[in-house]
């Protein structure tokens, strides 16, 4: 028996998510189908993450174990030939039998995508938020110190979510403007759902003058999910990477 480390990428514009669910396409159920035409079981994957209905990733891991007398490589070559042409396996890695893809991130880094134009790029369809007005970047990026280090991000999580602790660490929140693509970039310890979305969305309010750039510390301490803006759309958001410990990929990862 050895463990397989794999790194996956995928346009989810026509998944509902990442994880199965019954009566919806998902991309690991897709994936789980393309390794069982190649091993003939239905290999159990362990994800690093989830991701919502549309949102997209560069770099996705999971780990399965596999009896196969196979090398990592033709692996990644077989389950590539069974996938669709939205959903690519990057690379295939024999790791420690201990190891884990989701407790052995050390961080993960997300990018969210906004075409910032009066006028749509059809060639970005369900690849950005389409934003028509005029962003103030001078005021985002005024906000965007109140939300790095360590916080109780209550404010910024889906109301349904059932995760009782919502502390999370961002490490960095970075925005690049290229031409009418502006794109952030999100490096945290971990983060809650549609945090990032969230956060995204409450920029825009700030760019607007709904809420002030100061507000955010405040904003924070209420630990309230009506005190924040709007949801950004999931279409913009990516799973960009997940960093772990080269150390780590060869021992056990506790939780």
């Amino acid at each position: 028996m050895k463990r397989l480390l794999f790194c996956i990428s995928y346009n989810g514009a026509s998944y509902h998510g990442w994880q199965v669910q019954e009566n919806s396409l998902t991309v690991q159920k897709v994936v789980q189908d393309a390794i069982q035409k190649v091993t003939g079981f239905r290999n159990d994957i362990v994800a690093c993450s989830r991701t919502d209905a549309g949102v997209h990733a560069n770099n996705f891991y999971f780990h399965m174990d596999s009896q196969l007398d196979i090398t990592p490589s033709n692996m990644r070559r077989a389950v590539s030939g069974n996938l669709p042409f939205d959903i690519e396996i990057k690379s295939v890695l024999e790791v420690d039998p201990f190891f884990h893809a989701r407790y052995c991130a050390k961080a993960k880094e997300y990018i969210y995508k906004i075409w910032n134009s009066k006028i749509r790029n059809p060639f970005l369809n369900n690849l950005v938020w389409t934003y028509y007005r005029r962003l103030d970047l001078g005021k985002i990026n005024q906000a965007l110190k109140y939300f790095i280090g360590e916080h109780d991000f209550t404010s910024f999580c889906s109301a349904k979510s059932s995760i009782i602790d919502k502390k999370r660490n961002i490490y960095s929140i970075e925005f690049v403007k290229n031409d009418d693509i502006l794109e952030f970039r999100f490096v945290g310890d971990g983060f809650l759902h549609n945090m990032v979305r969230i956060i995204v969305g409450t920029l825009i309010n700030v760019s607007e003058g709904l809420i002030l750039p100061e507000d955010i510390e405040n904003i924070i301490k209420k630990r309230d999910r009506r005190a924040a803006g709007r949801t950004a759309p999931p279409q913009g958001l990516y799973l960009n990477n997940v960093i772990y410990d080269n150390l780590k990929i060869n021992r056990k990862c506790s939780k």
